[in-house]
């Protein structure tokens, strides 16, 4: 039985929306469509050509739109996608591949080619900077502050420092 999410992210392309997916699909592993709309005579957009796709990431729905030119719909970093990663060759090969054609920044954000921001972090980030010691957690805050992709070794090394 498939369930149904109550909020699903929706991301509105200009005209690359089914290009994106398959990027999307090529830069992680467990990606998978799963549904897609095309536009019909008489719809607002060429007759055939994708509308809609539903796209799952690692179980998380999207649904992406070609929905033509609009510039106040427009991707901007004020939201992103954070990607928890297990380990450094997962942060290193999605950030690889993400900032391919993109732009990165600071403390493991990147922008991908289409505009669309993530957040590549090692899922033990949260735990350092959730310690209760707060000297611990700044020291890997203002570690973290140094870097664009995020390195594990140089944040654990801020951690467990005497």
């Amino acid at each position: 039985m498939q369930t149904t999410r109550k909020i699903t992210p929706f991301l509105w392309f200009e005209k690359d929306a089914e290009e994106a997916v398959e990027f999307y699909r090529s830069v992680f592993d467990r990606a998978e469509v799963t549904n897609t709309t095309r536009y019909q005579e008489g719809w607002p957009g060429p007759t055939g050509e994708v509308m809609t796709q539903t796209l799952v990431i690692a179980g998380q729905e999207f649904v992406v739109l070609n929905g033509g030119p609009q510039p106040s719909l427009q991707f901007s970093p004020a939201i992103s996608f954070v990607v928890s990663c297990e380990n450094q060759e997962e942060v290193d090969r999605l950030w690889e591949r993400l900032s391919d054609g993109g732009r990165p920044d600071q403390c493991g954000w990147v922008t991908d080619r289409y505009g669309v921001t993530w957040q590549v972090v090692p899922r033990v980030l949260d735990e350092m900077l959730m310690d209760p010691d707060p000297v611990k957690a700044d020291r890997v805050m203002k570690a973290m502050l140094t870097m664009t992709k995020l390195e594990i070794k140089p944040l654990a090394d801020a951690y467990n420092q005497a």
